[in-house]
């Protein structure tokens, strides 16, 4: 009795010994990280506005903190310098992508450029889509395209009573411009499905489900239909796309809306895959993916980009009067600013980078994960570990921009700060590996609609209504954009002769 007594104990003191010698010896230097709760770790200092209640936490625990997500462990950058290492000097051991339940059902298993693991599938299709979809010379050949669809939009604005729905406006000319370019032609007219469809998806899409983070609570998206709601999007989205790649397939489309001697997306990918010009083997899944990663990059942060610029100029007269001299000197006597006048015009550009800025379309990058263990400005980080890079923390960071807060194209006048992904204090389409490949097509789109905007007329807010009154609210879901449409009164500019 005695020895089945002690035995056990010493047992369990051996093990102990063992645990704590061998914790001692490979004990690591973590980033510094707050209190966390049982189960839920940090999950309760998250609010419903990530990107605030991280930048909240930075301040208090450092540009490069450790969270844990449930059992997740999640390092938390905020600043430019912690970013570079992460996407420029161990850019390699960062790129790959932590799994997601929705990326899953609603992203062809996580086929898309961006959601997909690192390795030899995310190099054979983000090459493809650089050199055959997204490439300068490709976007050049859709000049057209954006022209027409402009010109649209300025003569819909012209036969309104003065109010317009500028939030409507920027998502009805973001969404034609790229169905014309990636499907061939306009497919938002009418009530039609698209729009609506891409909305849900964003919701979705930009959803924070506690599955992903606590796996034992994983039953949860079943019981409140969180999961049979995303089955269905994806299920009509996929359908969709299936339509168009069918009427490209039996010619059954109407053509012409590209422009003559021009193929769209889908013309391209049917051909690649017919040819085997990507020197890999490309499925009917993998091109679906790739038309919804356009659509998931191309339609809504473009035109959140558009909305929140015709905001800060509503309420920045000076800025806005600016830009329209601007404008209106280089088009001169001509009715529309095209694309040759774009080179010309720095202030437009320094106007696009501001709002860039202040209103990043992904507050929070799509999160990484690392691939083995790493030294990360001397703090210990594992394998496995996921990075979330707070872009709007860092560009609101008093220590790389003197008055952080304030809308001030002019800051970028002298300045060679890009959004390229090169100057990490300016990351909206991320960098690296991993960094967004249709910068070239999002900002072809808006430089263009922007100066057309402000060449045409004349912008005010409705009566009532002071600069300093404009609401501000915001929404998170696939992106960062207005919560409430964005109403201003237009009036058609007249030259004077």
């Amino acid at each position: 009795m005695l020895f089945f007594t002690i035995f056990p104990l010493l047992l369990s003191l051996l093990f102990i010994i063992k645990w704590y010698f061998n914790n001692s010896a490979t004990k690591k230097h973590l980033p510094p990280s707050p209190p966390r709760f049982p189960l839920l770790g940090n999950l309760h200092q998250v609010s419903l506005f990530p990107h605030r209640s991280l930048q909240d936490l930075a301040h208090k625990y450092g540009p490069l903190m450790l969270l844990y997500l449930g059992k997740v462990p999640v390092v938390v950058v905020s600043s430019a310098d912690a970013a570079s290492q992460v996407m420029k000097t161990h850019d390699l051991i960062f790129s790959d992508r932590p799994q997601r339940k929705i990326f899953d059902i609603m992203l062809y298993g996580s086929k898309g450029v961006a959601s997909c693991a690192y390795g030899e599938y995310w190099r054979q299709v983000r090459s493809l889509s650089v050199l055959h979809l997204l490439s300068n010379k490709r976007v050049q050949s859709y000049r057209r395209v954006r022209e027409e669809e402009t010109a649209k939009m300025m003569q819909s604005i012209q036969q309104k009573n003065t109010c317009v729905n500028l939030t409507e406006l920027c998502s009805t000319i973001t969404n034609d411009i790229t169905c014309r370019v990636a499907l061939g032609k306009r497919y938002g007219e009418k009530g039609g499905v698209l729009p609506e469809l891409m909305l849900e998806f964003g919701e979705l899409l930009g959803s924070f489900f506690i599955g992903d983070y606590i796996p034992w609570l994983k039953w949860l998206g079943k019981v409140n239909g969180f999961y049979s709601k995303a089955e269905k999007v994806a299920k009509h989205l996929d359908e969709f796309f299936e339509k168009v790649i069918e009427e490209h397939i039996s010619g059954s489309r109407s053509d012409g809306h590209v422009g003559e001697g021009t193929s769209d997306f889908v013309d391209i990918l049917l051909s690649v895959q017919k040819s085997n010009a990507a020197g890999f083997s490309i499925d009917r899944t993998a091109i679906k993916g790739l038309l919804l990663d356009m659509f998931a990059a191309g339609t809504d942060t473009t035109y959140t980009v558009l909305e929140w610029a015709m905001t800060e100029l509503l309420r920045h007269q000076t800025v806005m009067h600016k830009l329209q001299d601007e404008v209106r000197t280089v088009v001169g006597n001509r009715t529309h600013v095209t694309e040759k006048d774009l080179v010309n015009m720095n202030y437009l550009k320094a106007v696009i980078k501001e709002t860039l800025r202040l209103h990043v379309p992904f507050p929070l990058l799509v999160p990484r994960k690392s691939m083995e263990d790493i030294k990360l400005n001397g703090y210990d980080i594992e394998a496995g570990t996921e990075v979330i890079i707070n872009a709007w923390a860092i560009a609101r960071d008093p220590s790389s921009w003197e008055h952080p807060l304030e809308f001030k194209p002019e800051r970028f006048l002298n300045s060679s700060i890009d959004f390229k992904g090169f100057d990490f204090e300016l990351i909206p389409f991320g960098a690296g590996r991993r960094g967004c490949p249709g910068v070239l097509f999002a900002i072809a789109v808006n430089e263009l609609v922007l100066a057309n905007l402000v060449h045409h007329f004349d912008w005010k807010l409705p009566d009532g209504i002071a600069e300093k009154d404009l609401d501000m609210s915001e929404v998170v879901s696939f992106t960062c954009h207005r919560k409430n449409p964005l109403i201003a009164i237009a009036t058609k500019y007249v030259k004077n002769v």
